[in-house]
């Protein structure tokens, strides 16, 4: 199937919300059910160009393929794991790389979303803030992510989760990430319910509070990673301006305003933060809050010297912070024969055109 030939100049279909092609639609003399029809073709039906939509009279077609880019940018690079997890790398501007990643279950297929071009988090294991970050993506470069993937699938498959775990802090631009993910939400959209899409954040306290505050009780998830501010600082910079009290004390906010239990992600680093002392003291910290701690054995990024504990001490971690009274899961490791974890096919990409 062809796809529209890009012109930059033309703003992105993606950009505009369904109040937007209403708008749009109602300008030019374009009937108010067509609307969701349009909207249907893009986000039900996988269609990769304005031309494939039959029951849009042509003119309309024409208009909008006139008026607006259907794709941002190209895939650079697609890559299937012996899992089949799959990875895309897109070009959503002239050197502007961004990744997503499908990871199928048995019941169900997840993509992994990114919402900046880099990181400016600067977490010393993560190979996305390795170049900084360039810029935040607009509302229709978020949603091109899931799009794409959305076009691997065969005729039996359908995204059932979304995790914006990408590339970026999305807190940091939830101007852009919150209509992609109402977009989503929205029966209009791709009707995913709000229980499905979860949101990752190395814990901003007053974006959180933002992020509740918007009525869509979203899944959300704190990039936590030590259990005392003199560590977390070491291993999340931004930790500094912040402190583990505050990020804490949004968190049961946002818990009581939304109703949704927060996960706490803490990536394991061997000899770092991976000892039974930090155990402990995660355990003491978490044990009266309504949480969920989500260990991830740390994916090996080669211009980083850090590495996964040993299977030994991941388990003794786990039992340590389940006899303090806290619930735990260790994340299954997807990918890893394609780099699937964030930012690290851009930055073999970025390396070998310099």
């Amino acid at each position: 199937m062809t796809e529209e030939i890009a012109r930059p100049e033309r703003p992105l279909f993606t950009d505009l919300t369904r109040k937007g092609l209403q708008d749009w639609c109602e300008s030019n003399g374009v009937p108010s059910y067509r609307v969701d029809q349009i909207r249907q073709w893009i986000f039900g039906k996988r269609v990769n160009s304005f031309s494939e939509m039959h029951d849009i009279p042509a003119k309309v077609r024409a208009q909008l393929a006139e008026e607006f880019r259907f794709w941002a940018g190209r895939i650079v690079r697609h890559l299937v794991s012996s899992d089949r997890t799959e990875k895309l790398l897109l070009e959503l501007g002239e050197g502007d790389l961004v990744e997503c990643v499908l990871m199928r279950e048995p019941d169900r297929c997840t993509v992994c979303i990114s919402t900046q071009v880099g990181c400016g988090m600067g977490c010393i294991f993560c190979a996305s803030g390795l170049d900084g970050v360039k810029r935040n993506l607009t509302t229709g470069e978020i949603l091109e992510q899931v799009l794409r993937v959305d076009r691997l699938l065969s005729l039996e498959e359908r995204i059932t989760n979304i995790v914006v775990m990408g590339m970026g802090e999305p807190l940091a631009n939830l101007r852009s990430l919150l209509p992609a993910l109402d977009t989503l939400n929205e029966k209009g959209g791709m009707g995913l319910g709000a229980r499905r899409i979860t949101i990752s954040t190395v814990g901003l306290p007053e974006k959180m509070r933002e992020l509740a505050r918007h009525g869509t009780p979203y899944n959300l998830a704190v990039s936590l990673h030590a259990p005392n501010d003199t560590l977390r600082t070491e291993i999340v910079p931004t930790n500094k301006r912040t402190g583990i009290e505050a990020i804490l004390e949004a968190a049961e906010e946002y818990f009581q305003i939304t109703g949704r239990r927060v996960t706490y992600e803490y990536v394991l680093l061997a000899g770092r933060n991976d000892g039974p002392e930090e155990a402990k003291q995660l355990a003491k910290l978490l044990r009266n809050l309504n949480a969920h701690v989500n260990l991830i054995p740390m994916n090996p990024v080669a211009p980083i010297d850090l590495a996964a504990p040993a299977e030994p001490r991941t388990k003794m971690f786990v039992e340590m912070l389940q006899h303090g009274g806290v619930n735990v899961t260790v994340r299954k490791r997807k990918g890893a024969d394609i780099d699937a974890a964030c930012g690290q096919l851009r930055l073999t990409e970025l390396s070998l055109g310099k």
